[in-house]
């Protein structure tokens, strides 16, 4: 087996213990621990005659499934080097992630213009029984996590099997990670695997012995109520419509928030509706999870905080940024020395966030020191999305707002100052973002503008336009 406590090994451990026990329920169906290591076999078997094997690189572009967990395993176990893509993503973005990438096979179960290993043809195989393989190194490289660049096409942070396998090992979470976890008896895994967080809090629920529920097509509130969720991970906008429907949600004894900071008035009546569970984690693709809220936290009164660094976290404020040092930290961004060096100074990463750490050792968000936009927990760059309108030839300049938003946590608003006389057409530059970057880098609302206030520096003053235009409802 693979060398202890190096992923997956923890996982595929907790599989063999209870073969015959659930792991994974998906609507009506439910996947035993031992048809999920078969899945493991069966891909596994598939790869290595495909000549993968440590150190390959392997794409994925799969739905949320039981097949989907089973082929990032298998790949890991053949210690291979896992690019997930997102779904949402241009042809463009998603040819961006896969050449640069530098795989050697990809794994779907969607056509793609290029040579695949179809996830069904491999599930169809035959298992070959016997022990799964290790063969993941601790220092190379385990998984490309994309976040999108600051140009609209993916970036790979890039992450070795020494620092993604602290996830999985019991004995070395802090003690609220502990806590949280000992709830997971029915997890609501709700999207796909290429989010960090669905992916390892996945691989967590089996390790603690608990089942993955994978959300089967009903909203998130119809399937914690069918399938009496104890836990459930969400972005904050999720969460908004979680609260406003008349679902039983008393199965529930945590819920997980990330992606985004939650207003202190979510965070209050989140709790008000469901009781001390709500948790909040803070962190970031090139960094891991920073710092946990607790319930604990909310109830005495820091709602504006994202709470208290993990203990084998150092944060350090540097000008107003917040800077982490952290064994979760990626490598760097795949191929991207440059912006690597941007980014990790002297083992610090710079998560271009403003902030400050109280008295109290909470930490506190200010702002952002990048002009991005987090929609439905991605992260859209401003500027990207400036470049995509500005390429419309009715287009002279334009200019790019992120404003809380109930339902996606931010949403973006486009101003365009019009080339000429005519206004351009709104649905075509929405269409243009959506033909260029992701389904979440789309604009809201797109409005024409004559003349662009500016500030004191002289540069654009994009909080005045939301107020001159009215676009944002105040409150």
């Amino acid at each position: 087996m693979i060398m202890a406590g190096l992923f997956p090994e923890p996982v595929l451990r907790s599989l063999l213990a209870f073969p015959g026990g659930p792991a994974i329920e998906v609507g009506a169906r439910t996947v035993t621990r031992g048809e999920l290591l078969a899945m493991v076999r069966r891909i596994l078997a598939g790869l290595r005659d495909a000549g993968l094997g440590p150190g390959s690189g392997v794409g994925t572009v799969l739905s949320l499934s039981p097949g989907a967990y089973a082929a990032h395993l298998a790949a890991h176990a053949l210690g291979c080097r896992v690019a997930a893509a997102r779904p949402g993503w241009s042809a463009e973005q998603l040819a961006h992630a896969l050449d640069r990438g530098r795989l050697d096979a990809v794994i779907a179960d969607v056509p793609l213009d290029r040579p695949v290993l179809p996830l069904g043809e491999l599930l169809a195989r035959a298992d070959p029984g016997g022990p799964i393989p290790g063969l993941a190194r601790p220092d190379d490289i385990a998984r490309l996590t994309y976040t999108s660049g600051s140009t609209g096409l993916p970036k790979a942070c890039a992450h070795s099997y020494r620092a993604i396998s602290l996830a999985y090992q019991p004995d070395r979470w802090p003690p609220a990670l502990t806590r949280l976890l000992s709830v997971f008896q029915r997890c609501l895994i709700n999207e796909n695997l290429a989010s960090p967080v669905m992916f390892t809090y996945l691989g967590r629920c089996l390790v603690v012995g608990g089942i993955a529920v994978l959300a089967g097509g009903l909203d998130l509130a119809e399937t914690i109520e069918r399938h009496r969720v104890t836990a459930a991970l969400m972005p904050p906008a999720r969460l908004h419509g979680v609260l406003r429907s008349p679902a039983d949600l008393r199965s529930l004894r945590a819920v997980m928030l990330g992606g985004s900071p939650a207003s202190p008035q979510l965070l209050r009546s989140a709790t008000d509706r469901l009781g001390p569970i709500v948790w909040q984690g803070y962190g970031q693709g090139e960094t891991g999870v920073i710092s946990m809220l607790t319930p604990e936290d909310i109830a005495a009164g820091h709602v504006t905080s994202v709470g208290r660094p993990l203990p084998a976290v150092e944060v350090a404020i540097v000008d107003g940024e917040i800077r982490v040092r952290s064994p979760h930290r990626m490598v760097g961004y795949w191929d991207e020395p440059d912006q690597t060096r941007e980014v990790i100074c002297e083992g610090w990463v710079r998560t271009r966030d403003l902030g400050h750490l109280g008295a109290d050792g909470m930490l506190y968000l200010t702002g952002r020191a990048r002009d991005v936009i987090l929609v439905n927990a991605e992260v859209c760059y401003a500027g990207a999305i400036e470049r995509v309108l500005a390429t419309d030839p009715q287009v002279a300049q334009a200019y790019v707002v992120g404003a809380p938003d109930s339902q996606t946590g931010e949403a973006i608003h486009a101003y365009v100052v019009p080339a000429g006389d005519e206004a351009p057409d709104p649905d075509r530059l929405a269409a243009l973002v959506r033909s260029r970057l992701s389904v979440n880098s789309v604009p809201k609302t797109v409005t024409t503008i004559h003349d662009v206030p500016v500030n004191a520096a002289g540069k654009p003053d994009k909080g005045a336009l939301l107020d001159r235009t009215g676009t944002v409802p105040h409150g």
